[in-house]
């Protein structure tokens, strides 16, 4: 009675009110056929004590001390406890959205901060208040090109993460906005240039690609970029881990940026959720999807912060509307601008430094292991790896759950030509000793092979 308060004089209180004499005479419209004459097949109540203790043993089953080397999309880095402890406090935690500026302006601020950050680093002149996650923003980001040039078409290379391009084919479905599939070269893992070009024509709207690509090779955006502008198209770049930035060239070519923040404290929590955004310059202001916080002064002269651009269907006509977003990722978002606050510039490249080196040890270190070999090393990478080997996936992979490792993602699931080959992620959390070891559980199988 705790939490469901129905006791019989409330109930006879409903019953009167609605004019039914009884709960089956309420329910009467309904044929018996459909209707349940038992007791619902749940265990019975329990203390709140009991819960409490089922919860727990059911959290014990959790292991927190796998050592993993997924990534795809979902990266995991250390997160500075003063995160958790600032988007607690409940002026945060609680508001819900900074429409009345006059009582938001601590919302507002994290917000501009936010944007300022991540249009430094994209390169680009303006971003948004956030996105839903990387996915949503990449098709955000197609639809939005194809406003600005009038044009029904997308390109996008097949080294985009699979689930983004799963993501905007749901988007565009009813959209009247087809999206070509451009291959990758064998040798690089780099979108084929050569079909890109041929793909592109005078309908194309945008070309989307991805770098750090799915594959973890760095794209030669310039050359894409001038494909992509010689059509008259607009060039999309998607970056599913942030942290690279601390050291790639952020794609100054690019007309719109759409990245997963994810990669700035925000836990992986089982896939979300993350924080999505698009950035671009200052001429497609308008067509840019979501929020936009600005900075002003006040009648008095005092610096204050307000909603500026908010080009949704809560706030101008739907047929106006650039998006049917219902919301951004201010808490998600406002983790990322602590993230970034801590670490400052310095902080994000000597971050991404790790990680390049620590994915360069990895990848050299698991190659060496016998049957194994690196797929697409004629380009440059950021911390994602190919490894090829002789062994199934799934045998190896078995080999080290037993042991506590979770190794590489299977890509034969999205990309069948590539037998035997895995996606791994190496990030400064992993220690080297455990890069070492995954290595000789690698290499063990072969081993007893070549004995026997």
């Amino acid at each position: 009675m705790r939490y469901l308060p129905k006791s019989d004089e409330e109930r006879r209180s409903m019953l009167a009110e609605t004019g039914a004499a009884s709960i089956d005479e309420l329910f009467a419209s309904i044929p018996a056929a459909y209707r349940l004459d038992r007791d619902l097949q749940i265990p019975r109540q329990q203390a709140e004590s009991e819960i409490v203790a089922y919860f727990r043993a059911a959290g014990e089953k959790n292991s927190t001390s796998l050592a993993s080397f997924l990534g795809a999309g979902a990266y995991r880095h250390y997160r500075p406890v003063v995160i958790d402890a600032l988007v607690q406090r409940g002026e945060f935690l609680t508001s819900y959205t900074p429409y009345q500026a006059e009582i938001t302006q601590g919302t507002l601020q994290a917000i501009f901060e936010f944007q300022t950050m991540i249009a430094e680093l994209t390169a680009m002149d303006v971003a948004n208040a956030s996105m839903y996650d990387g996915s949503t923003g990449a098709a955000e980001a197609v639809m939005m090109a194809a406003r600005i040039t009038g044009r029904n078409k997308a390109v996008v290379a097949s080294t985009v993460h699979p689930e983004y391009r799963e993501v905007l084919a749901t988007y565009t479905r009813h959209q009247g906005l087809p999206a070509a599939i451009v291959g990758y070269d064998a040798e690089t893992g780099r979108v084929d240039l050569d079909a890109l070009a041929a793909a592109v024509t005078g309908e194309t709207a945008c070309v989307l690609v991805q770098s750090p690509n799915f594959f973890g090779v760095i794209e030669d955006i310039p050359a894409i970029a001038e494909i992509a502008h010689q059509k008259g198209a607009l060039l999309v770049v998607s970056i599913a881990e942030a942290v690279s930035l601390g050291i790639v060239r952020p794609p100054v070519e690019a007309d719109i940026v759409a990245m997963e923040a994810q990669s700035f404290g925000v836990a992986l929590s089982y896939g979300g959720p993350f924080c999505g955004v698009i950035a671009t310059k200052e001429k497609y202001l308008r067509q840019m999807p979501g929020r936009l916080a600005g900075q002003t002064v006040d009648g008095a002269g005092n610096r204050g912060f307000v909603l500026t651009l908010a080009t949704r269907e809560q706030h101008i006509r739907r047929e106006r509307a650039t998006s049917n977003i219902c919301t951004n990722q201010a808490l998600v978002a406002l983790m990322a601008t602590i993230f970034l606050a801590v670490y400052g510039k310095e902080g994000m490249r000597e971050l991404a430094e790790h990680n390049l080196a620590k994915a360069d040890y990895a990848a050299r270190t698991l190659a060496s292991a016998p049957g194994a070999k690196l797929r697409f090393t004629g380009a440059p990478r950021f911390h994602e790896f190919v490894l090829q080997t002789d062994e199934q996936p799934a045998e190896w992979s078995q080999r080290l759950l037993d042991s506590q490792i979770v190794g590489g993602v299977e890509l034969s699931r999205w990309y069948p030509e590539l037998h035997h080959c895995t996606l791994w992620c190496a990030t400064e959390v992993i220690p080297c000793t455990t890069i070492d070891r995954t290595a000789r559980l690698l290499a063990a199988q072969a081993v007893e092979t070549n004995r026997g």
